[in-house]
């Protein structure tokens, strides 16, 4: 078997001495978030899909929540006390944090931006995530994920 390439994401977590788990799927054609974590054989509400808007001030803001789940605009501005959020346009991504969509991570993004997690993360031992490529996630625990990238937890989904 060849050697797996590693992420950035993934070289980030080692260098920290984070440990991690890293999950392929990139021969089963998932593409939604749900869809990676059926592949995957895990449970969608420990999967979490990472979300770049941009508030009212122009600030942008980096949402974590599970695959399944929809983001709630209102909550994720009072969350970071901006009167209001959207969504990046999908040509943005790749510029602002050197990720394309659907392989998005909040892990080694080009600079640092603020980092919500949806509060049901503190739930479980471990949570997956893009490990900033299609096809792959890490899973790592949601203490472990704070020490690569500074998180807080809110409530954020519909």
């Amino acid at each position: 078997m060849a050697k797996q390439e590693k992420t950035n994401v993934m070289r980030t977590l080692e260098r920290l001495r984070i440990p991690y788990q890293m999950h392929d799927y990139s021969a089963t054609g998932a593409l939604s978030g749900v869809e990676v974590a059926q592949a995957l054989g895990e449970d969608p509400a420990r999967t979490f899909k990472t979300l770049v808007t941009v508030g009212k001030s122009k600030t942008h803001f980096v949402f974590m929540i599970p695959v399944a789940e929809e983001l709630d605009l209102k909550k994720a501005a009072a969350a970071v006390g901006e009167k209001a959020v959207e969504m990046i346009k999908s040509k943005e991504l790749l510029p602002l944090t050197g990720y394309v969509h659907g392989g998005c991570s909040p892990i080694g993004m080009k600079k640092p931006f603020r980092t919500l997690i949806h509060r049901t993360a503190e739930q479980y031992e471990t949570i997956l995530f893009s490990a900033g490529k299609i096809g792959f996630q890490v899973e790592c625990s949601l203490d472990g994920l704070r020490q690569a990238v500074p998180v807080e937890s809110a409530d954020l989904t519909v």
